[in-house]
């Protein structure tokens, strides 16, 4: 079900954010866009206007400037037409590249390169008379058309006074030489564009992190689509649980290779088997290197009983191994005095076995915490009747 706005409340999450960057939705900001353009356009022409000029006033000079030939021969005005095009545009197509440049830098500026085709793609939700209409009046749509107008009423209001009061001045260039008029109506103009791109300046810096917050909170998620992600992203957790138990059975199976290196095996007697090993030049604590229920657990007993391992009739100490320890781990702390009965028991066997001692009698019952056996927490949780 889809989650109303009101409900979207919570931040864009990463993984949205560049889900929304792959389908080109980034941060632009207009502005700084015409700031960028406005710019090294002005400076363009303030740079390389003076060298224009001169380059023209020759071209022009050449082109009024006629002799026998040019009489004679009418082709050569051709001539003329085309290097006076060539300088125009060579100019044209100098200026135009650097606006070009300036237009990229300005897009790019805020929300980064974006290669994706998916801006273009046909969509037909987008010529939907109804759908366009209600974006129309969105919150977007309001800031941008409140800031349009503050901006429009603010030029106005900037260029009306720049006017007003350089119209005394611009009045009495007439009674100037035209070489003086032409630099002072040139340097009027130039800092009534440097007043302009001010003015586009304030409102860029303004734009972008208001641009940049428009866009994180057309973005934000609703409770229901975090889940959703978090499900997405870590994956259903009946399904991960599944298959970490498929892991464990493959590890335990796999683990049968290494009973005949155990030094006993522990049962249920019928329902787990765990298999014990204890080095100690190697290791800190006894091991289990290998563990099953059921048919498995029977399959290590019948390996441990073909290679003259031990197999010991201890339930309790079985089910807390099997279910607190895992294969090729140290056992649990806890554990440790029953394990070290049990081994020591073993060891006597081995040592009657070569004649070195008598045969031991039965193994008696290690002493193992009640609240490590599942069997004795699920009769504890059993109510009674």
């Amino acid at each position: 079900m889809e989650s109303n706005s009101q409900d979207r409340n919570l931040p864009a999450s990463e993984r949205k954010l560049q889900k929304a960057r792959e389908d080109g939705q980034v941060t632009r900001s207009r502005d700084l866009a015409h700031l960028a353009v406005l710019g090294a356009g002005g400076l363009t022409l303030l740079s390389g206007a003076p060298a224009l000029f001169d380059r023209l006033q020759a071209q022009m000079a050449m082109q009024l400037r006629f002799g026998a030939r040019d009489v004679t021969d009418p082709a050569s005005m051709l001539e003329r037409l085309q290097q006076m095009a060539v300088v125009g545009l060579t100019a044209c197509v100098v200026f135009g590249t650097i606006v070009m440049a300036a237009t990229i830098l300005g897009t790019i500026a805020t929300g980064g390169w974006v290669l994706t085709l998916k801006p273009v793609m046909p969509d037909w939700s987008r010529i939907n008379p109804l759908t366009g209409f209600g974006r129309m009046f969105t919150k977007d749509k309001l800031v941008e058309a409140v800031k349009m107008t503050a901006i429009t009423a603010l030029l106005l209001a900037l260029g009306g006074w720049y006017i007003s009061a350089g119209l005394d001045a611009l009045s009495l260039l007439v009674l100037q030489p035209s070489s003086s008029a032409l630099r002072h109506l040139i340097d009027w103009l130039t800092r009534g564009m440097g007043l302009l791109m001010l003015v586009v300046l304030l409102v860029a810096l303004i734009d972008v992190p208001l641009q940049n917050f428009l866009h994180r909170s057309r973005l934000k998620m609703s409770h229901q689509e975090v889940k959703e992600e978090h499900k997405q992203s870590d994956g259903n957790p009946q399904l991960k649980g599944r298959q970490r138990q498929r892991q464990r059975e493959l590890a335990q199976g796999a683990s049968v290779q290494a009973v005949p290196k155990a030094d006993f095996v522990l049962m249920n007697p019928t329902h787990y088997a765990v298999a014990i090993r204890y080095d100690d030049k190697a290791m800190r604590a006894p091991q289990v290197v290998s563990k099953g229920a059921d048919l498995l657990a029977f399959r290590i007993r019948d390996l441990a009983r073909q290679h003259q391992v031990p197999v010991l009739q201890s339930p309790m100490l079985a089910r807390a191994l099997y279910a607190h320890a895992e294969i090729d781990q140290d056992i649990p702390t806890s554990l440790y005095t029953a394990v070290a009965q049990v081994l020591a028991y073993v060891y006597r066997l081995r040592a009657a076995l070569r004649g070195n001692g008598p045969m031991p009698g039965d193994l008696p019952q290690p002493d193992v915490p009640p609240e490590l056996d599942p069997h004795a927490r699920v009769v504890a949780a059993t109510p009674s009747t």
